[in-house]
């Protein structure tokens, strides 16, 4: 049976995922020294999860032309 294409995954997780796994909060609150070995590791402290903004990548083409320029000038 063929799987509709709304369903497919194309790339993974896009997005930026909201909740994270008991480890990976462990990891974070070492980082920031709000959790140290002993401590419980029920009740944990919630953990700001920060969005990365992904920048647009430029054209080849532009920058070969910017180069040749650069090229000409210094001639």
């Amino acid at each position: 049976m063929t799987m509709d294409k709304s369903l497919r995954v194309r790339a993974g997780l896009m997005r930026t995922r909201n909740v994270l796994k008991r480890g990976e909060r462990l990891v974070r609150l070492k980082n920031e020294d709000r959790w140290e070995d002993g401590d419980s590791p029920m009740g944990l402290p919630k953990v700001r999860v920060y969005k990365l903004a992904m920048k647009k990548k430029k054209k080849k083409e532009e920058d070969e032309e910017e180069g040749g320029d650069e090229a000409a000038k210094i001639e």
